[in-house]
């Protein structure tokens, strides 16, 4: 049941980003200084948390898609949920582990 929520929860969170990317890039059409201004907001702290965030909600998004499918498709899939869950999340962890640290050295300013 809670595989279900999360991936609902990624589900909305990845679609609200989508509609906002879509506008914010249509946005270069209208007002090219509007676009710069908006831009540049995104450089800051809070938006490099918030883009964390999005790239976890895309990794545990994606696999639990995959398990989802698996249990839909496969009996042995469907015996076997439980062990399942807990590989999305292990992926989830070995993928964010080896992307958060370098990103937010990037967002914090310990990269050049």
């Amino acid at each position: 049941m809670w595989m279900w929520v999360v991936h609902r929860t990624t589900g909305v969170a990845i679609f609200f980003f989508l509609v906002i990317h879509v506008i914010d890039t249509s946005l270069v059409r209208v007002s090219p200084e509007a676009y710069n201004l908006i831009i540049g907001h995104y450089k800051s702290p809070i938006f490099g948390i918030v883009e964390a965030g999005l790239v976890g909600a895309i990794i545990l998004h994606a696999f639990n898609g995959l398990r989802v499918i698996a249990v839909d498709r496969w009996n042995w899939a469907l015996r076997h949920q439980r062990m399942l869950v807990w590989i999305v999340w292990g992926i989830f962890a070995v993928l964010m582990a080896g992307f958060l640290p370098r990103h937010l050295m990037n967002v914090f300013g310990g990269a050049h």
